[in-house]
């Protein structure tokens, strides 16, 4: 069933969207955009004459607490869709279930935030730092247990379900994938964003145009070594930025200064340059770095080859002639996936080298490229600069988009899909 088939008129639909955004010291939100992904699935149901009942998660709680409340997120909400929402103190309490039973077409119920329970992501909390394996065992048999009430309870509220949470779409929790097991094939679906994301990755993995490049940046090569040994079968290109960069030149016999680096990976890096080598991919990795005498935006600066960073320096991003590199790269490429920056972006200092790699991602865009960009830090990117409008998707999964590309199965689709 498609969001798009299914006739919403008189119906309660329960959605489940990702509202995990940033908030400052005084509770206002820094980037709305995971909200406003999912209006037009918000609209369409209410227009349709639907009512909303709304889940989500923010931060990760280890039980009720202020600061992570969806309530401060309510007015922004309101706002965005232009109707009064409701709101239910506790997605569990006798208010939630009350206000939901009441709801009338077109109206919309926001429930508390839902991993003030255990029982949403299905893991024991509590537990001394010196628990036994077998009282391990029992807490998260319980929790498992009380999970199923937990949601059984969610279920009953609505008529439909609908998943728009493409960003925890990895994870196996009570409102991502359990609860599509209580509504039918035809009351179950996905939303337009998780339609779009899905349809993005499969372009990625099932569709690619060549050249297919991938931008892998981060800081550690142990969080991305399954993604890129599962692209090292896929891409023409893999361009390592990043932290991962001062591993890769260590690995390879550099002088890196102070730059962050893990020194129990040289061996694993060593490893990836052999596999790409073997299966014909184009590793490209910096050759020169813009190097700080200081972990700071206001440090002193000059550029070095990546390999000859002085003693008492760091790498904070890529060079002129990186940069070059880099560009000539993506410009002649049919498929670009864009993970991770290139450097310390957050610092002004240390932003020209992502800025540099989003201009040339939306240049090959333009000539006719597919360009998925995913990855907190990378959209943080492309929104910094504006160049969000200038590539082809920009997914609003982390981990999700991530584990994705690995290969794996994510429960969130599956369970709609079964």
């Amino acid at each position: 069933m498609t969001i798009d088939q299914f006739n919403f008129a008189g119906k309660k639909a329960f959605i489940r969207v990702d509202f995990n955004v940033p908030l400052d010291e005084n509770f206002n939100i820094t980037d709305d955009t995971r909200m406003r992904a999912a209006l037009p699935t918000l609209k369409k149901i209410l227009a349709n004459g639907g009512s909303l009942i709304i889940g989500s998660h923010l931060g990760r709680p280890k039980g009720p607490a202020d600061k992570f409340s969806l309530k401060h997120i309510l007015k922004h909400l309101e706002d965005l869709l232009g109707v009064e929402v409701q709101f239910a103190n506790d997605c569990m309490g006798e208010e939630a279930a009350v206000k939901a039973s009441a709801l009338q077409a077109g109206e919309v119920l926001l429930l508390e935030n839902l991993r003030f329970y255990a029982e949403e992501e299905g893991k024991p909390r509590g537990l001394a730092e010196d628990a036994t394996d077998e009282e391990k065992k029992v807490a998260k048999a319980a929790v498992k247990e009380s999970q199923k009430e937990f949601t059984k309870k969610l279920a009953s509220y609505a008529d439909c379900y609908v998943n728009d949470a493409f960003g925890t779409a990895h994870r196996a929790h009570a409102s991502t994938a359990l609860i599509a097991k209580h509504f039918d094939k035809n009351s179950k679906m996905f939303g337009y964003l998780m339609e779009k994301e899905v349809k993005a990755v499969d372009k990625i993995l099932n569709d690619i145009q060549r050249p297919f490049t991938a931008i892998m940046g981060g800081s550690k090569v142990s969080s991305k070594i399954e993604i890129i040994e599962n692209l090292l079968s896929k891409v023409d290109n893999l361009i390592i930025a990043g932290g991962m960069t001062y591993t890769f030149t260590k690995a390879m016999g550099g002088k890196i200064g102070i730059s962050i680096c893990e020194d129990d990976k040289l061996d694993l890096a060593l490893d990836l340059v052999k596999k790409a080598k073997e299966k014909g991919v184009n590793l490209v990795l910096a050759v020169d770095a813009k190097i700080a005498d200081a972990f700071s935006n206001d440090a002193n600066t000059k550029f070095c080859p990546v390999n000859e960073i002085p003693d008492g320096w760091e790498g904070l991003d890529i060079g002129p002639k990186t940069e070059e590199l880099f560009a000539d790269v993506i410009k002649n490429s049919k498929t670009i996936l864009w993970n991770g920056p290139t450097g310390v972006f957050e610092f002004e200092n240390f932003t020209h080298g992502s800025r540099t790699v989003g201009e040339a991602i939306v240049e090959a865009t333009k000539n006719g490229a597919f360009s998925l960009v995913g990855g907190g830090d990378s959209v943080a990117c492309v929104n910094k600069f504006g160049l969000a409008s200038g590539v082809s998707y920009v997914s609003t999964g982390g981990g999700a988009l991530l584990e994705a590309i690995e290969g794996k199965v994510l429960p969130g689709i599956a369970a709609i899909n079964e």
